[in-house]
């Protein structure tokens, strides 16, 4: 089972490849897109949520596309998975004891530490181990 949703991993690959590529020109949607083999329209609302909340910037245009908002040391890979959220966060959950009781409390636990570890990871360090792999 994947801890992280498929969208998160998404959002995170986006923000290196933007880390990586982006130097006097921002990184077009359907370059990325085409980067990791994906139709545009399946990464431009994780590439507007990562916009919405500052993460990237979105440069309008026909030399437009998107950059790194803030320094790449200040972006933790926490922050990203935060502003992508998950693709299942509208579905209901069921309210029975076991699952507010046992399940819920558990996994919020859980979150709180794979939170604490994924905020000492940041865009800054995945974008340099990503440059020593070329």
């Amino acid at each position: 089972m994947a801890l992280l949703p498929r969208r998160g991993v998404l959002a995170v690959a986006a923000v290196i490849d933007v880390a990586l590529h982006a130097g006097r020109r921002p990184v077009s949607a359907k370059v990325l897109a085409g980067r990791h083999g994906l139709p545009p329209r399946h990464l431009e609302p994780v590439l507007q949520a990562l916009v919405h909340t500052g993460i990237l910037r979105g440069i309008r245009g026909p030399r437009g596309g998107y950059e790194l908002a803030r320094e790449e040391h200040l972006i933790t890979t926490d922050d990203v998975l935060r502003a992508a959220g998950s693709a299942d966060e509208d579905l209901p959950i069921t309210q029975s004891d076991l699952v507010t009781t046992i399940v819920m409390p558990a996994l919020a636990e859980a979150e709180r530490s794979f939170s604490t570890a994924l905020r000492g990871i940041s865009i800054a360090d995945l974008r340099r181990r990503a440059a020593e792999l070329g």
